[in-house]
């Protein structure tokens, strides 16, 4: 098979953080902010100006409040998990590595006794079992497997839990149920290709009633206290944040709200992701090499995982398996023709490529032929 002749104008396809918005430059971060204190007038306003175009593209009601935090999405999670897991019976649901971090959270650092609905990579356990009386925390998307929840119809609109959701991979490609959901988290390094570090924490009504009346047995550390007085800590939702962000990171995020707005908004991004999948779709469907991790009802649009059914690969030890991927990804990465493509760290053997919305179609389309080249070029070695 001939070498491709043609490469993606942009290679970065890691699922985290991802590619930065097509046109990006750093002179679009240029902003009086920098070097300014975070608790100034025009710190706080900027980050107030984040989270209101947040809202703004998102649809997220007025009745959900909106902060940012430390520590990424994984902060923002064990914010929500340390603060209001305690009150009632919990059930965590686990399909890959992060919601497996979020069992052992619950059962070994906060001591709870949950109910632990768990499923192999690119399956989901039974939500359906959810019992609407407990709380639940869950993945709407699966970054490391691939799989993300179809839809909430799972969840009971007379629920008496709250309903926590790790919506990292998922925010601004996916649909969100507000009304169903909690509290939600992500971190604005995924689909939007923001800096990394920053959480985004967005509570409902039920939530912020369960901070006012209900005060866990636990010890809470400083960046971590949602509680002030007998309610929630309203500041950290109009923007002044527990502890100092990255006003660097904040203007970086509110350049890729703005290019979302300019390009019309979810709808538009939600659309650049899944044609960025259909790519895939179309061409891993004539091929005999290759096959999706997941379902196509429960597939990812954004963190794509794919799996190597060749026989001549898929036959081989786990660890020779990971072998041919690591020398596949190596001969991509040193011809600069995709970066980062490596399925994660303990799923199966595999790739996993990014199609967030700051991903071109083209650049995809591109890839599926270096792709298909590197394997031929490894595979013809077996």
């Amino acid at each position: 098979m001939d070498k491709p002749s043609i490469k993606p104008t942009n290679p970065s396809f890691s699922s985290g953080p991802c590619a930065k918005r097509p046109g990006w430059s750093a002179a679009a971060l240029a902003s009086p902010t920098l070097g300014r204190s975070h608790r100034s007038s025009i710190g706080k306003a900027r980050l107030k100006e984040a989270i209101d175009k947040t809202r703004a593209i998102l649809g997220v009601p007025d009745t959900h409040l909106i902060g940012i935090v430390p520590a990424s999405d994984t902060g923002a999670v064990e914010m929500a998990m340390w603060n209001f897991l305690g009150a009632r019976p919990v059930t965590v649901a686990a399909w890959e590595s992060f919601g497996l971090d979020w069992v052992k959270d619950a059962v070994d650092e906060l001591g709870l006794e949950p109910n632990v609905l768990k499923a192999g990579y690119g399956e989901l356990p039974d939500l359906g079992s959810v019992d609407p009386a407990h709380d639940v925390v869950f993945t709407w998307n699966g970054t490391t497997s691939g799989v993300r929840v179809p839809n909430a119809d799972w969840i009971s609109d007379d629920r008496e839990g709250l309903t926590i959701c790790d919506a990292t991979s998922a925010a601004f490609a996916q649909d969100l149920p507000w009304e169903k959901l909690d509290v939600v988290t992500y971190s604005w390094q995924k689909v939007l290709g923001g800096e990394a570090q920053h959480g985004v924490l967005i509570i409902g009504p039920k939530a912020i009633e369960r901070a006012a009346s209900y005060k866990p047995s636990w010890p809470l550390p400083k960046i971590f206290r949602i509680r002030k007085g007998e309610g929630v800590n309203e500041g950290i939702f109009r923007g002044e944040t527990i502890n100092t962000p990255s006003m660097l990171a904040v203007e970086d995020y509110i350049d890729a709200l703005d290019w979302s707005e300019g390009l019309g908004g979810l709808e538009a991004l939600k659309a650049r992701a899944d044609k960025n999948l259909s790519v895939l779709e179309a061409w891993a469907a004539e091929r005999d090499w290759i096959d999706f991790l997941a379902p196509k009802k429960i597939r990812s649009n954004t963190s794509v995982c794919l799996k190597i059914t060749d026989p001549r690969v898929a036959g081989l030890p786990a660890d020779d398996q990971q072998a041919f991927i690591k020398a596949l990804v190596k001969t991509l990465a040193d011809e600069e023709a995709a970066y980062d493509i490596s399925g994660y760290r303990a799923a199966p053997p595999g790739l996993r490529i990014w199609c967030g919305a700051t991903v071109e179609s083209g650049d995809i389309e591109i890839l599926t032929q270096w792709l298909d080249w590197a394997f031929a070029q490894h595979a013809d070695k077996l």
